[in-house]
């Protein structure tokens, strides 16, 4: 909470709650935002993708002709249970070492209640240490902001990355990612009473946080409408930005102080965000860019890759609709099945 506090002291003028019930409320943020083991902060990349295909379980693959082509990023290496020198190496460990995020709520979130880490991306990272190490609690969890996901993995900080993380054409080539677990899209969140419509002209002339090295941060250098969403700081580590911040629930918190009017961010996490506070809302009718989350993990651990895509490959045949009904139903309903997964030749 220390960059919260700074901007206090800067702007202190301009505070007012919205939702959460003011001390209260910036209490429960704070404990959603307690750190376990957090990463000193670089600058991430872009992203976006699809898939497609049709069976009578609604789970088929398509094949890529070309591997160096990036018409579908989110086509990734075929399953299999074989083990490799990766896994060698995570059994001889006796552990999973997973980058995940602590304060996307439903996602990866720690539960103010018990301490413990919860949510979508936390049940998918235990299933993938069930198939491993036989344990589900054979796991290290190291939260890890948004921006720190692709050097985490580079640095071998962690083993894979389950955080909410949009494949794309160019983070494949920095990291390797397995077969696409969830679809979402970018959307702009508001407050209930805000002038704001969506992703549109409406923005111009607001204040718009993103977390840096998102593909919200992306969308908007591509067209911001208008709207003031750069700090003058932006690509310089550990400065304390107003506008750009390292974990999604920051922009949430920035929003209830009346620092920014606006927020872009993926809709699954936009939907956790407006269940947290019931004064801000998603705006636009969806979401106005078309991405799919995968596990990530560095380039070249193909016998990981391989081994996470057979997980999932079961995964989405049972697993996956407990854990949406669990986590995410409440706030986004109506999907009714995870992505077809979709494999490369070779």
């Amino acid at each position: 909470m220390a960059d919260v506090r700074d901007v206090r002291a800067r702007s202190r003028s301009r505070f007012r709650f919205r939702g959460w019930g003011g001390v209260a409320g910036m209490a429960a943020a704070c404990a959603l935002t307690a750190s376990v083991t957090l990463l000193p902060l670089s600058h991430g990349a872009g992203e976006s993708s699809q898939p497609s295909g049709h069976s009578p379980t609604g789970l088929t693959s398509a094949t890529s002709a070309k591997a160096d082509e990036c018409d579908a990023p989110e086509r990734s290496l075929t399953p299999s249970t074989a083990d490799g020198p990766n896994i060698a190496a995570i059994r001889a460990r006796g552990k999973l070492i997973v980058g995940v995020d602590q304060n996307s709520y439903r996602w990866g979130y720690r539960n103010p209640a018990t301490g413990g880490l919860e949510g979508f991306d936390i049940a998918l990272a235990r299933a993938i240490a069930q198939d491993i190490l036989r344990d589900r609690n054979a796991i290290i969890f190291r939260a890890i902001p948004t921006n720190q996901r692709i050097p985490a993995l580079n640095n071998g900080t962690v083993d894979i990355v389950v955080r909410t993380m949009t494949i794309n054409c160019a983070r494949i080539k920095q990291v390797a990612f397995s077969t696409a677990y969830f679809e979402t899209g970018q959307q702009v969140l508001a407050p209930k009473g805000s002038s704001i419509t969506g992703y549109n002209t409406s923005l111009a002339g607001k204040k718009v946080c993103t977390a840096e090295g998102s593909t919200a941060y992306e969308a908007l250098v591509k067209n911001s409408f208008g709207a003031t969403f750069k700090d003058a700081h932006d690509g310089q580590p550990g400065d304390e930005d107003e506008l750009t911040v390292a974990n999604q629930l920051d922009c949430l918190v920035r929003l209830q102080l009346g620092l920014v009017d606006a927020i872009v961010t993926d809709a699954a996490l936009a939907a956790g965000q407006a269940a947290q506070d019931p004064a801000v809302e998603l705006k636009g009718d969806k979401p106005f860019t078309q991405e799919y989350y995968g596990v990530a993990t560095k380039l070249g651990k193909d016998d990981l890759v391989r081994r996470v895509n057979s997980v999932l490959d079961t995964y989405r045949r049972g697993a996956w609709t407990v854990a949406y009904n669990e986590w995410l139903k409440a706030d986004l309903p109506g999907i009714l099945a995870p992505p077809v997964p979709q494999y490369r030749t070779g």
